[in-house]
């Protein structure tokens, strides 16, 4: 240490060693949807705004990526798919270690008793299509805590 500088060599290291660690992954956006364009438009408009965005066909493909991968922090659904359909999809993942995870439900075909179930289950939104692009990425911004 110089007569010039304001740190030890001790916090010199620790500083180094802290601006030297990678990045923590970016949250993606898990789209689940039976019907290929629609989860392609969606990861395209928010990929137009920098969101990364993963996507499954199907809700068994959905739970097997959300078990293997951590960087997914938030769920974006389809209603009804099949076999299995979004609030089958949601409730099992209610049950699994990724529980708290914010889900928003897109659909074009809803009926009251569906918002009031997904609402139990702790949904953040349910989106009726055509979708208010603007308030999905004000949505999606929001819960991966990218607006200030």
């Amino acid at each position: 240490m110089s007569d010039h500088d304001i740190l030890s060599d001790a916090e010199r290291e620790a500083l180094s060693a802290v601006m030297l660690e990678p990045d923590l992954p970016a949250q993606r956006v898990l789209i689940v949807d039976d019907d290929r364009e629609a989860r392609e438009l969606l990861a395209e408009i928010l990929g137009l705004d920098g969101i990364h965005c993963l996507t499954a066909a199907s809700g068994k493909a959905a739970l097997q990526m959300l078990e293997s991968n951590k960087s997914i922090g938030l769920l974006v659904t389809d209603l009804r798919m099949a076999p299995c359909g979004g609030l089958d999809l949601i409730r099992r993942v209610r049950e699994s270690e990724r529980a708290a995870l914010p889900i928003i439900i897109i659909s074009g075909d809803a009926d009251v008793r569906d918002a009031i179930a997904a609402m139990h289950l702790s949904v953040v939104d349910f989106l009726l299509k055509p979708i208010d692009t603007d308030k999905l990425l004000c949505l999606v911004k929001h819960e991966l805590g990218l607006v200030l």
